[in-house]
């Protein structure tokens, strides 16, 4: 029993050990990378916190304004980056919170509220303050996500890189690695955390 526990620490931390190097030197070199994206965490919810979720097809219009951005950010689009936080913006301010329970809510209230400012600073900010802005906005639109569901596979991704070493995560339709933090500097820096049904 032991032997398994020392054998796994060993395993993670040579894990976490080239997930680092991987993303520190910057290279193409998608070896390493490969390696990470592959891995695949089930999702943490419950078949009754499944049931509970309301798939609002509003939820998704933020979902794709979401992702809008996290691509003009990935290709380091200043301008497409500004008219992507506008229209999430706009989609937010419209976003009704009808189909869910009171508790419900009063936790999506605060969350929008939180991710329409990160969207208007992100409308009016250079490049490095529209990713520290999506850094905060990703948590506020994660925490929906686990509120409202969605009809789509995400993937939760995380790059350690990111914040002086404090890492960022971001959501995405694919498992590719595409980094809106460093752009093309650091594309395939980070891994898949978990899987999002």
């Amino acid at each position: 029993m032991n032997n398994l526990r020392v054998t796994t620490t060993i395993m993670a931390m040579a894990f976490v050990g080239l997930t680092a190097m991987s993303c520190k030197d910057g290279k193409k070199d998608s070896s390493a990378t490969t390696e990470t994206e592959m891995i695949k965490l089930e999702p943490s919810t419950s078949t009754a916190d499944k049931e509970s979720k309301v798939q609002n097809p509003e939820s998704e219009k933020v979902l794709a304004d979401y992702m809008t951005l996290k691509n003009a950010l990935v290709e380091t689009d200043k301008d497409a980056a500004t008219e992507a936080g506008k229209k999430l913006e706009n989609t937010l301010k419209s976003f009704t919170l009808d189909s869910y329970t009171a508790e419900q809510k009063n936790e999506l209230e605060q969350l929008v509220a939180s991710a329409i400012s990160h969207s208007e600073k992100i409308a009016n900010s250079d490049m490095e303050e529209q990713r520290a802005h999506f850094q905060k906005l990703n948590d506020d639109v994660t925490n929906m996500v686990a509120i409202t569901g969605t009809e789509n596979t995400l993937y939760q991704q995380f790059c350690p890189m990111y914040a002086g070493d404090t890492g960022g995560a971001w959501l995405s339709t694919e498992k590719n690695i595409r980094n809106p933090y460093f752009g093309s500097k650091m594309m395939k820096c980070g891994v898949v955390q978990k899987e999002i049904n």
